[in-house]
């Protein structure tokens, strides 16, 4: 949010460009008269804090909301929403190409339409625009200001000439991309999420460094509409945080999808040379040097804390983790908290629109509620789809919980098997002599949609032997959750429980 004065030019200039301003940041805007005092100011209009302003102001909230650039943040321009149009256009292409694999003869001069794909995305952009516009958000009683915030005190923020005076405050104000440390890369140009989904015009051949989820989703989908892609990474591995085995079956993916990977392998320097960008890359030692037409990071992102005079309000903050929180995301200031990517850990949407939840209970009615308590579940929305809730088995160990595992590939799933979709788990982990759920991977097709079953039981102190009686319409790539409550049931059957049971049978008392 706390970046560039100006919009992106090209939404000026696009067809559906009018259409996202109008309901983003319409250029013929005036601020409202403030108010005397609000019971909440926010900051940034990204997912935390629309959903703090609209809850809110649901609530009978006086509140204003102050954002510098467009309604929507990151995850509308810039973020989940392009990136995910993309990708279910690049998994289409996959699919025609994959056809044999269906039964179906692959249909002949398979050609990508790049400028498409990406008119589509804007369009849909433009449309999902539209439910969070500043027409609604005015319409249930939210004052919108465009401008700078800067705060004038521990109970004040000035915006556009004028000053607001709340008695509790949201810092929303998101997070930015990182620029990696690398001589030559500023000189020779690159993109990020910021100005990736700006492009019209196909580039031949792409290097994406970073194998995160965004470097990871991109480089997939990129590949798939057409573009020779390179994916370098410094780690070892892509998606470092996950098991190993749900980032192998990732990396086994990419690289059949025709992406050139790289591992365990820096890019050291990047220059220009005739109009291409040269690169160098380093594995053990070993330099390689490779030509691209545009580069891609993607390598983690900052909190935007800069340029809001956080002193002058009394709330620390680092430039690398943010704005400094309690349990209760209070800041410093205790009139002041703090949602979403500016201060968490996991810089999702919806963690930041569960954190925003939060602070409207806890600063506007006296609540308790924590941020340690919530169960949050994330996804990488590769082709196949890793998603996670709770801790991993390497976490269980390090917290001495004894856990056990209980995995089902699915491979051994009918609808997996029927849909083409094999590649993939659902391990749960449970605490050791009982059924309580700790935590959950999947990779799957749908992994994202199957992660929400797993964490609601989580949530709601469900059981995995519970889960065994939930009754899954047949066939669905979900009951692989269910074959693994089964699992867990199979291993409840001890030795004197089986002897008892044959003894029982054998008399004919069944």
């Amino acid at each position: 949010m706390h970046r560039n004065n100006v919009l992106p030019e090209l939404l000026y200039q696009e067809t559906h460009g009018p259409e996202l301003l109008a309901n983003t940041h319409p250029a013929d805007w005036r601020n409202p008269v403030p108010k005397d005092k609000y019971n909440l100011v926010v900051i940034g209009a990204g997912p935390a804090g629309l959903v703090a302003a609209r809850g809110a102001a649901g609530l009978g909230a006086s509140v204003a909301l102050i954002e510098r650039n467009f309604i929507g943040g990151d995850c509308l321009i810039m973020g989940c929403v392009p990136s995910k149009a993309i990708l279910r256009t690049s998994r289409l292409y996959a699919e025609m190409h994959d056809a044999r694999n269906y039964g179906a003869p692959v249909p002949s001069g398979i050609a990508v339409d790049f400028p498409a794909a990406m008119e589509r995305m804007r369009h849909l952009r433009g449309r999902l625009s539209g439910y969070d516009s500043v027409q609604r958000l005015r319409e249930e009683g939210v004052d919108v200001f465009f401008g700078s915030a800067r705060f004038m005190g521990p109970e004040a923020v000035s915006v556009g000439g004028v000053t607001l005076h709340f008695q509790k405050a949201l810092v929303a104000t998101g997070a930015r991309p990182k620029t990696p440390d690398i001589p030559g890369l500023a000189q020779a140009g690159y993109l990020t999420n910021e100005n990736v989904f700006d492009l019209i015009h196909q580039p031949k051949r792409l290097l994406v460094i970073g194998g995160g989820p965004l470097g990871c989703e991109l480089a997939q989908a990129f590949c798939r509409l057409g573009i020779e892609v390179v994916l370098a990474q410094d780690d070892p591995m892509f998606l470092p945080g996950e098991e190993r085995d749900a980032a192998q079956i990732l990396s086994d993916a990419l690289a059949l999808d025709g992406i050139e990977i790289h591992l365990n392998s820096p890019v050291v320097a990047v220059r220009l040379d005739h109009g291409q960008k040269v690169v160098d890359i380093v594995n053990d030692g070993d330099k390689r040097t490779i030509a691209v037409d545009e580069i891609l990071t993607g390598v983690g992102r900052s909190p935007n804390v800069e340029g809001m005079d956080l002193e002058a309000a009394g709330v620390a903050y680092d430039t690398e983790t943010g704005i400094v929180v309690n349990d209760f995301l209070q800041t410093t200031n205790k009139r002041i908290y703090a949602a979403g990517d500016v201060c968490l850990e996991h810089k999702f949407t919806h963690s930041a629109e569960a954190s925003a939840r939060i602070v409207v209970q806890n600063a506007l009615f006296l609540g308790r509620k924590r941020l340690s308590a919530l169960n949050i579940p994330w996804c990488t929305y590769t082709d196949p789809e890793i998603a996670h809730v709770g801790i991993y088995v390497r976490e269980a160990r390090e917290k001495n919980i004894p856990v056990k595992t209980f995995t089902i590939l699915m491979h051994d799933v009918d609808r997996a098997v029927l849909d083409g979709e094999e590649e993939g788990f659902v391990k749960i982990h449970v605490r050791e002599g009982s059924d309580r759920i700790v935590g959950a991977t999947i990779v799957a097709r749908h992994a994202g949609e199957m992660i929400n079953g797993i964490t609601m039981a989580i949530n709601s102190g469900i059981g995995l032997r519970a889960l065994a009686q939930v009754i899954h319409p047949y066939p669905t790539q979900a009951s692989a959750i269910r074959m693994a409550a089964d699992a867990y049931n199979r291993t409840r059957l001890t030795p004197l429980l089986r002897a008892f049971s044959k003894w029982w049978l054998a008399k004919g008392r069944a």
